[in-house]
């Protein structure tokens, strides 16, 4: 399931939930300010009927977010047009996805098809650079039936040293996200991943939602550590999970998941993070995007 499907279905499984007496039922002030600022992805923010990019960096705003996650290269979302959306909305672009690295992972046996995603990055570190944008998310490969696990290391770590130059010369970091491709599926393999790529550009971009089916985001937050960039913000529910299948834990609201936020949150404090924590989960209109701007905060302050 690629990100774009996954939002547009939590969304559908979510909607609901947005206006229910337990998202409303929360609304004590924070008990702790952590330094952590909160963005969502472009696609989960629905305007209206021939909105706008710069309206909808304007809504994020106006929900209480601080800044937007961007799919890029993107024809139709040029610097241009980021950069007057930024300007109109005060708005910061929190981290890029890379968008071929699905559709062309570094793992791929085909080098033509490795070479689309290598380009690809090299293109979203250069826009990030322009947009002030320091963190590009990328799947470094996916591990299957045609590519074992040692040629995925191998390929990922070679395509990503391709890149390390552009980083650099960008001032963006390159960030590996944990997602569900049969690869990196442990904190420790994670850390050893990027310390064998050795550059000061190549860090991790930790999906807490993701690693909770077969772990616990706070033991990834403390081998990590310093090695995390950014953060992607979802739930998952186990119970769920287990009743109606693997993916089917992902349609539960924030907070009400088997998340142990005060504890990741605590694992969080002990490492100095001081990033963004990116929503990676069903958006919607103003209403909905306020609900989870302040269902956002209370997770940080647990």
């Amino acid at each position: 399931m690629n990100r774009r499907t996954f939002l547009q279905t939590a969304g559908g499984v979510l909607a609901a939930s947005a206006l229910s007496p337990l998202a409303t039922a929360e609304d004590a002030a924070p008990k702790k300010k952590r330094p952590l600022k909160k963005a969502v992805n472009l696609g989960m923010v629905k305007g209206a009927a021939g909105a706008t990019v710069a309206d909808r960096f304007k809504m994020a705003r106006d929900a209480g977010f601080d800044g937007l996650e961007l799919n890029l290269p993107d024809d139709a979302l040029t610097v241009d047009l980021i950069q007057k959306a930024k300007a109109d909305s005060g708005m910061e672009i929190a981290g890029i996805i890379c968008t071929p690295h699905w559709s062309f992972p570094l793992s791929d046996p085909d080098p033509a098809k490795r070479e689309r995603t290598v380009h690809g990055l090299q293109l979203a570190l250069e826009q990030g650079g322009e947009i002030g944008c320091s963190r590009v998310l990328l799947v470094p490969g996916v591990v299957n039936k045609q590519v074992d696990f040692q040629q995925c290391w191998q390929r990922a770590i070679e395509g990503i040293k391709r890149c390390t130059e552009a980083a650099e010369k960008a001032k963006c970091w390159i960030a590996v996200e944990n997602v569900w491709n049969h690869f990196i599926m442990d904190p420790l393999s994670a850390a050893r991943f990027v310390d064998e790529i050795g550059s000061p550009w190549v860090g991790w971009h930790l999906d807490l939602g993701n690693l909770v089916t077969y772990g616990w985001p706070e033991h990834w937050v403390h081998i990590l550590g310093p090695r995390i960039l950014n953060l992607h913000i979802k739930e998952y529910s186990r119970k769920k999970r287990d009743a109606e299948g693997p993916y089917k834990g992902f349609g539960v609201e924030l907070g009400e998941g088997d998340n142990d936020w005060p504890a990741t949150m605590k694992a969080l404090d002990e490492i100095g993070y001081k990033g963004w924590g990116i929503l990676e989960v069903g958006g919607g209109d103003a209403t909905r995007l306020k609900f989870l701007a302040d269902r956002t905060d209370q997770l940080f302050a647990s």
